[in-house]
């Protein structure tokens, strides 16, 4: 992994596309949002909210972000947990994200 301010966790799994002991690589954006769901297996979905801006109206919109990522066994995070997502390759049709870290 290549950011140096993640810190592995002390569970260890053997998914390979774990950032931490598989051979997944992070690149790209980080986001941190909340779990929405967490149904299917090895995948949640994150999402957290932003504010635009109307320049129309001298407003600001509240828009929500939703993405799917995937969950390693040794993070394992459940619904209503905080975590912090980085960018990836594709893992499947809709992942292109991975957890890192639970806050």
């Amino acid at each position: 992994m290549q950011y140096s301010d993640l810190v592995a966790p002390d569970v260890e799994c053997k998914d390979d596309n774990c950032p931490y002991h598989g051979s997944l690589r992070v690149h790209g954006r980080k986001f941190e949002g909340i779990v929405t769901s967490a149904k299917a297996h090895k995948t949640v979905a994150v999402s957290w909210t932003r504010f635009r801006r109307l320049k129309k109206y001298d407003r600001f919109l509240k828009e929500r972000t939703k993405v799917l990522a995937h969950n390693p066994e040794c993070i394992n995070a459940k619904l209503g947990d905080r975590v912090v997502i980085y960018e990836t390759r594709p893992i499947s049709r809709w992942k292109r994200f991975v957890v890192v870290r639970k806050v």
